[in-house]
């Protein structure tokens, strides 16, 4: 055979090479947007578990607190709604969760604060510093779960892979926007 008629074959096996390697390049961005999607789904339903928890906790602190100030039934309901609603929450439903359980989470540690015989009580100590305990979990997955979503969307939005994302219509992650752990809590009076 001549070198002539080698070269349509060289040329052929190189395109081939190009098109192997583009195809395995696709499947990658592909694999990596679907592992970080995986992994900020996971961290969601750590959330939810958490979030779930501190309500639970909540729950215990409204019961431990009712002898000494009196909270209205719609609080009690309340707590109730969100515990049942965490489990099937979206990131934007989580952050309306967050915000009305920090609300009344601040309401408890005001009681806490104007009635010394419950400061002392070892109970509501215990579960005081067991939510304390949940927010900094909640605050650690939230973490994880923006940092997640930061690697996804930046995917998302960059050449080559936004080709790919394009491809598939895959949206952008929404952000978890929880504000701060209590530090200082409400004075409110009954």
């Amino acid at each position: 055979m001549a070198l002539g008629s080698l070269i349509p074959w060289i040329i052929g096996g190189v395109i081939l090479l190009i098109v192997v390697g583009f195809i395995l390049y696709a499947v990658g961005i592909y694999n990596r947007f679907f592992s970080l999607k995986n992994s900020s789904e996971a961290t969601l339903g750590q959330i939810r578990v958490a979030m779930k928890k501190r309500l639970d906790m909540i729950d215990q602190l409204l019961g431990s607190v009712k002898s000494y100030a009196k909270f209205e039934k719609e609080t009690f309901e309340k707590v109730t709604a969100m515990r049942a609603s965490v489990g099937s929450a979206g990131p934007g439903d989580l952050n309306e969760i967050e915000r009305e359980s920090r609300s009344i989470l601040g309401r408890l540690f005001a009681v806490a604060e104007n009635y010394p015989d419950l400061k002392t009580n070892t109970t509501v100590m215990s579960l005081m510093d067991a939510v304390k305990g949940v927010e900094e979990e909640i605050a650690r997955q939230r973490y994880t779960y923006n940092n997640i979503s930061q690697q996804y969307n930046t995917l998302r939005d960059v050449i080559p892979s936004n080709i790919v994302a394009r491809l598939l219509a895959l949206e952008k992650l929404p952000y978890l926007e929880f504000e701060e752990a209590i530090s200082t809590p409400p004075r409110i009076e009954f």
